[in-house]
């Protein structure tokens, strides 16, 4: 039974944007009160994490790597939670995860999340 579906992956050219998109999936599952977080797998690495935002959205942290380039957002209302990214680069290629955390606190290891998506590939040209 899949709970999260991501959406917005693409092939892009380096400079470009894209927007990924995580919706629950389900009448009973629910994003609201927890925090939430993007992490991504390049081929042949581990899965590291992206960017992560509190059930509130009020707070938000990010990898060093793509900080002041991406940008984490949800609607509550909607269910669904964001991540717009802007100057790509090469290195940013990989499949993002969307992820629902064990609690309202936005984190950084992979361990303080229990749902997943399936994934969606972004690829970045040079």
């Amino acid at each position: 039974q899949v709970q999260l579906v991501e959406s917005g992956g693409g092939l892009v050219q380096a400079g470009g944007s894209l927007r990924l998109s995580c919706a629950a999936s389900g009448r009973a599952f629910n994003l609201y009160g927890y925090a939430m977080g993007w992490f991504r797998q390049a081929a042949g690495k581990e899965r590291e994490f992206v960017a992560a935002i509190n059930w509130s959205g009020g707070s938000t942290f990010y990898a060093d790597s793509v900080k002041g380039r991406f940008t984490i957002s949800r609607d509550n209302v909607q269910n669904t939670m964001h991540l717009q990214m802007n100057s790509l680069k090469p290195e940013d290629t990989a499949v993002y995860y969307c992820a629902r955390a064990t609690g309202s606190v936005a984190r950084t290891a992979s361990n303080d999340y229990r749902y997943w998506g399936q994934g969606t590939q972004v690829t970045v040209s040079s």
